[in-house]
């Protein structure tokens, strides 16, 4: 019990693991890189998180439909006709008793992430960068999240087939003040619907503790059919994404329909998450290793409020 299993899926077929116990520090984690086989890699043990860094991961969802002849001609909606699709096959359906990391490899992000953790950077491109980052991470994580149907639109030349994303079925972003802001501002040019809730929490510099001191989650409370993305930059010790997670799913959503999108998370907080909420997903920038005795994680981007809002001399 509490073993932690890290295992990046890689095109080359390399893993690493990474072990430790609830009572490790994240500077006595022991790390391997080993080859493995393809047999090897689909492992997957209940309490344990998988970290995936190819883009050709087992659980994508396959979007593509093929219309049949006969198929209803269906309704007119928002100016497109909308038809009957034939079924599709099922999809594999990820381990439930595992969560799920994703740190996808694209260049820009790696690029908008040097940019970030540069101390030169200035605020306002520290928040341009954290906002790129959220763009490409938001661009990933809707890959195989993002409900559509197919439909028929009159195009200049002739009608067309195509596929849109529905836009009764909107995506709840749920940014912890006041650093989540950051990864979520261009969400509107990346998602077609979406509706905003706000969290705020506070968190004790000797305890670590989050106390929440803003809630703005929907009164009436979310479904289990609702989709919920919860933006944090930073997953240091976990406390206060575990809290934030935990608010939500006691409003009534399904932590197989909830995504985090953090720019860096490290360890410990990858391990309360894992240990709390099996089947959770996590999109990140990257993972480092080590984190301090004052919470902030090394080499990480300091602290990511104070230098998007340019208040870290106050």
């Amino acid at each position: 019990p509490g073993l932690l299993s890290i295992e990046m899926s890689l095109m080359s077929r390399t893993t690493m693991t990474t072990t430790t116990t609830p009572s490790s520090s994240s500077s006595t984690i022991a790390k391997r890189i080993r080859s493995c086989s393809s047999s090897s890699s689909n492992k997957s043990d209940g309490g344990c998180f998988e970290t995936h860094r190819s883009r050709r991961h087992r659980f994508r969802q396959h979007h593509h439909r093929h219309h049949h002849p006969t198929a209803d001609r269906g309704e007119t909606r928002l100016g497109v006709r909308t038809k009957a699709s034939s079924s599709s096959p099922s999809s594999p359906k990820p381990n439930p008793n595992q969560m799920l990391i994703y740190v996808p490899p694209h260049p820009l992000l790696k690029h908008w992430l040097a940019v970030a953790r540069n101390a030169a950077s200035p605020s306002a491109l520290f928040r341009s960068a954290m906002a790129e980052i959220g763009k490409i991470l938001l661009y990933e994580l809707s890959r195989d999240w993002l409900e559509t149907y197919e439909a028929q639109v009159q195009g200049p030349l002739a009608v067309a087939n195509v596929e849109v994303v529905d836009p009764t079925k909107p995506i709840s972003i749920v940014p912890i003040l006041r650093a989540g802001l950051t990864l979520v501002e261009k969400a509107h040019e990346v998602l077609p619907t979406t509706k905003t809730y706000h969290l705020g929490y506070a968190r004790d510099e000797k305890t670590l503790e989050a106390t929440k001191y803003l809630d703005k989650l929907p009164k009436a409370g979310f479904s289990k059919e609702d989709k919920v993305l919860i933006s944090d930059p930073m997953l240091a010790t976990g406390g206060t994404i575990v809290r934030a997670v935990r608010d939500v799913l006691d409003k009534g959503a399904d932590v197989k329909n909830v995504r985090v999108m953090c720019c860096v998370a490290a360890p410990p907080a990858l391990t309360k998450l894992s240990e709390t909420f099996p089947g959770l997903v996590v999109y990140a920038a990257m993972i480092d290793e080590n984190v301090t005795e004052e919470g902030f994680i090394l080499p990480g981007l300091g602290d990511a409020g104070d230098r998007a809002f340019g208040t870290t001399d106050d």
